[in-house]
């Protein structure tokens, strides 16, 4: 198993390791120079900080596994949260429709991007700058030049902001536990039966295990009590905001690895032509692409009104984008298209998290976050590029 994962990094498919490698590192190293970052409360903090930017993260892969770039996805995520706010508050309509009404705007956001890029004909860069610019002028327009739209629905507010009970964390860690040991076993049966190489069973049972363990002392850790005043109120449990990023994190898993769709997706990513001479609808496949990556933005917005319980002309402005596309590319999805994990948006979404709370821990200004951060893609970018030249060299891309 060891030999075939070094056999893996040698033929230029690093997979997650640079990720995974900085993110302990991060860890260890602000551990040390601020003890207070390695505590219950601040690893809680964590979850809802970056839930916004990681689940816009996780549809921008739909768009740079197919070679394109969505330069928008920010400001798209402040136009639904604004339209989000508008239902709720001007319109008095349920949480359930204003949340819909704002993954709709969404889709429709992302159907008009795809049909510019993929009918028209213009580049992805040019069609996303422009609408960066223009669904500025739209949130401008829907707040009414500035005002701040309260957010007070309970069930939006306690989706990024209350916790589940701790008996429910435990129980959805176990249900997760289960269903991925399923998932892996099944699999591995399904291709034994048909003659194919599967993973040895030593190799599913260490993936279960873990994970059986990661998620174990995650729930151990959220359920302790993290209020300063247990008497006034109690604060503990697996914030709610992690089984909604759960499930997203699944049904992207699902969409991309087990159905057509998917198999179209890095098809088209990997080379256009050829998935056009396999009789791939290219065109369709990258609007479906914009469209998800819109609806993901519009998810992020909602989110994002619900962490601030307000929305203004600054929702899904100021660098959302940049930190999206960041938590991306850190993570170990490719610029250049044909490769990448919904998984890896969410693992360089916590890198990012990480760095923005390690250093507003230590008191270091807005400017050093935007040097490290961006020191930090330009060191993804650069890997993902050296990367793909070792797989060309050994014949494996």
């Amino acid at each position: 198993m060891l030999r075939s994962y070094v056999d893996k990094i040698r033929g230029g498919d690093i997979g997650a390791l640079p990720a995974v490698t900085g993110l302990v590192v991060l860890c260890v190293v602000f551990s040390i120079l601020r003890p207070s970052f390695f505590t219950p409360g601040n690893f809680a903090n964590l979850i809802p900080q970056g839930a916004a930017v990681s689940v816009i993260a996780m549809g921008l892969v739909f768009v740079l596994l197919i070679g394109e770039i969505d330069l928008s996805a920010g400001f798209a995520s402040g136009v639904c949260a604004a339209v989000l706010a508008i239902s709720l508050t001007n319109f008095g309509l349920p949480w359930f429709v204003a949340a819909a009404a704002a993954i709709a705007t969404g889709s429709l956001l992302g159907l008009v991007l795809g049909l510019f890029v993929a009918k028209v004909g213009i580049p992805s860069f040019v069609v996303t700058l422009a609408a960066f610019l223009a669904f500025q002028g739209v949130v401008l327009l829907l707040v009414e030049e500035g005002t701040n739209i309260s957010v007070r629905n309970e069930v939006i507010v306690a989706i990024n902001n209350a916790n589940l009970p701790p008996w429910l964390g435990w129980t959805l860690a176990v249900v997760a536990v289960a269903g991925f040991a399923a998932v892996q076993l099944t699999r591995r049966q399904g291709r034994l039966r048909r003659g194919l190489r599967a993973e040895p069973l030593a190799t599913v049972l260490v993936k279960v295990g873990g994970l059986a363990a990661l998620l174990g002392v995650s729930v151990f850790v959220l359920n302790l009590e993290r209020s300063r005043n247990v008497a006034i109120t109690s604060l503990k449990g697996v914030p709610i905001v992690v089984p909604v990023i759960a499930v997203i994190l699944i049904a992207g898993t699902f969409l991309l690895h087990r159905t057509v769709f998917g198999r179209h997706l890095y098809a088209v990513g990997g080379n256009r032509e050829a998935a056009r001479r396999a009789g791939i609808t290219v065109d369709r496949t990258r609007i479906l692409a914009f469209v998800i990556c819109s609806s993901l933005a519009a998810v992020g917005g909602i989110l994002a009104a619900s962490k601030a319980t307000s929305v203004d002309a600054t929702t899904g402005g100021s660098n959302v984008l940049l930190l999206a596309v960041g938590s991306a590319v850190i993570g170990g999805a490719s610029l250049f298209g044909g490769k990448g994990r919904i998984q890896d948006a969410l693992l360089g979404g916590t890198v990012v998290a990480v760095i923005i709370n390690g250093m507003g821990l230590l008191d270091l200004g807005a400017s050093i976050k935007y040097v490290v951060t961006g020191s930090v893609l330009l060191l993804a970018a650069g890997v993902d590029v050296l990367s793909r030249r070792r797989a060309a060299a050994t014949g494996s891309l």
